[in-house]
């Protein structure tokens, strides 16, 4: 939590001059109840002698849709002091003009100072720090995440005070919602021209949320009044750790693979390698554990016969890391696994705010090619398929178009269940026969390089992070990931050939439409090879 001191705001009483009104506004995404934040404003300052009125401009949907409320309150007792004469109330923030921005998520607030609706002079801004993030910052195939702290570091340069707090996190803790801690941050300010028992009056006549929404206000109105911490205090959470290897697995089956884990391998890489045999027994059985740590153990006997022994902790680490997530490919089969899943459940009605008896509908958006279906069949009745164009056309037709699939309903569970439920038989399927083959070149590359150049092959191994989740979004991650190996292949030799596929690797993730990959490529003069579409 961040807040300045609170005595700043006694420098100025809003609402005391005669000439302007008490302006605010408000940067809120859809569902996160910036419409109730402003009708209690209104309330509030309609029942303590105020004139209000609101208006509010819908963004584009780029989360959930962005909104900007914009409020202007002004005192009934300068209209009788003016003779009774009503004031103009503007219907659109100015920037510049504004008393009071709220921000329901860090990049909104970021927003607000970009249109200049922040001013040292005259703005406090309050923010809530969570995060939501945005579509731009999802579709980058690397980490497109804004920088939080550019943004924190700019609302203490542009605002005159900058108050900031986990307000999502504050109301969750309450079992209510964000505009109970909205509304709370803005009394704990100390701004306007009311106390606090006429913001708890308001939440009482409204009767939204009960004790739940009041507790919730009471947490972060004192969270506003906290101390300020040191400018840049603020951090990013650091990516989290793979857990330790446990002293024995929690089955029996499986305790013969974590003692291998625990006898072959270097002991900094047991926990990565524990949370990797996790994950490909999750997808698929106890012998597929058993294929993972075969070719974990292959490419440290070649790491070990090339002398790469200084290499080992994070070459080891990255081939458990990256061998477990190319084993565990996302197909047809284990999205409908996952989407069945009591946990999703429980997280969608925890990011909802369910209660205990409320009823959550969840619709799946499904677009299958034509390929994942073929993928489901054995490859050789797969070709025959291929080879018969009237065949192809007609499944295209009844497959290749968006489908909505109620995974709440009785119907729509079990079809999915159903999908899940071939998970014995996808070792036999054309996907499965493909993404072996291709982990197999891949790997066969990386142990080529390993005998010439480590850090080369250790760059090569990280490059697998291209290839991530299923159909189109596969396809070209992977196509991109192919780009690269045969990168490797042809900078060998070079003594910048570690760092000139690492930057190539960068280029890629940075852009979704490989154009910075195609700029980096020729950069480095590796000749004619057109980057796939």
């Amino acid at each position: 939590m961040m807040a300045n001191d609170p005595s700043v705001a006694s420098e100025r009483r809003l609402g005391d001059d005669p000439a302007r009104p008490v302006t605010l506004a408000i940067l809120a995404l859809g569902g996160q109840g910036g419409g109730v934040l402003v009708d209690w404003i209104i309330d509030l300052a309609q029942s303590n002698g105020y004139l209000a009125q609101a208006t509010s401009v819908a963004g584009v949907a780029q989360r959930t849709g962005a909104t900007i409320y914009y409020l202007e309150l002004f005192a009934l007792r300068h209209v009788q002091a003016r003779g009774g004469t009503l004031p103009v109330l503007a219907q659109m923030a100015v920037p510049g003009e504004v008393d009071i921005v709220i921000a329901s998520e860090l990049m909104e607030a970021g927003r607000a100072m970009q249109r200049g609706l922040v001013t040292p002079t005259r703005t406090t801004l309050i923010a809530s720090s969570h995060r939501d993030y945005a579509t731009l910052e999802k579709v980058v195939p690397g980490n497109g995440i804004g920088d939080a702290q550019a943004v924190l570091e700019a609302g203490g340069r542009h605002a005159r005070r900058f108050l900031h707090a986990d307000l999502q996190a504050l109301a969750r803790r309450h079992g209510s919602q964000l505009s109970a801690t909205l509304f709370g941050a803005l009394a704990g300010c100390g701004e306007l021209p009311f106390e606090a028992s006429d913001f708890e009056a308001t939440l009482r006549r409204s009767g939204i949320g009960g004790e739940a929404t009041l507790r919730a206000w009471r947490d972060a109105s004192q969270a506003m009044r906290q101390p300020r911490l040191p400018p840049g205090s603020a951090t990013e959470p650091m990516a989290a750790e793979p857990p330790s290897l446990p002293a024995r697995a929690a089955s029996p089956a499986v305790e013969p693979l974590r003692q291998r884990i625990v006898s072959e391998f270097d002991p900094s890489a047991h926990a990565m390698l524990g949370a990797g045999l996790q994950r490909v027994l999750e997808f698929q059985d106890i012998a597929y554990g058993g294929e993972y740590l075969d070719r974990v153990a292959e490419l440290q006997r070649r790491l070990r016969a090339c002398g790469g022994s200084d290499l080992a902790r994070p070459f080891m680490a990255e081939a458990a890391r990256w061998v477990a997530v190319a084993m565990a490919y996302d197909d047809v089969i284990r999205v409908a696994d996952l989407k069945t899943r009591l946990d999703r459940t429980q997280r969608i009605r925890a990011e909802v705010d369910a209660q205990a008896d409320s009823v959550v509908g969840v619709v799946d958006f499904f677009h299958p090619r034509l390929q994942e279906v073929l993928g489901l069949l054995p490859p050789a009745l797969a070709e025959r398929v291929d080879r018969l164009p009237p065949l192809r056309r007609w499944l295209m037709r009844r497959f290749e178009r968006g489908r909505r699939i109620r995974s709440h309903s009785l119907g729509g569970y079990l079809l999915l269940r159903l999908v899940a439920g071939l998970r014995p038989w996808r070792r036999r399927s054309r996907r499965h026969a493909a993404e072996m083959a291709h982990l197999t070149h891949w790997l066969d590359t990386v142990m080529r390089v390993l005998d010439a150049d480590p850090l080369l092959a250790l760059e090569l191994l990280r490059c697998r992070r291209l290839v991530k989740g299923y159909s189109d979004t596969h396809a070209r991650g992977q196509s991109r990931f192919d780009r690269l190996v045969r990168a490797a292949e042809r900078l060998q030799g070079r003594a910048d050939a570690a760092a000139a596929l690492a930057s190539l690797r960068a280029a890629a993730l940075a852009d979704p439409l490989g154009a910075q990959l195609q700029q980096r490529w020729d950069a480095l003069h590796l000749g004619a090879d057109a980057l796939p579409s």
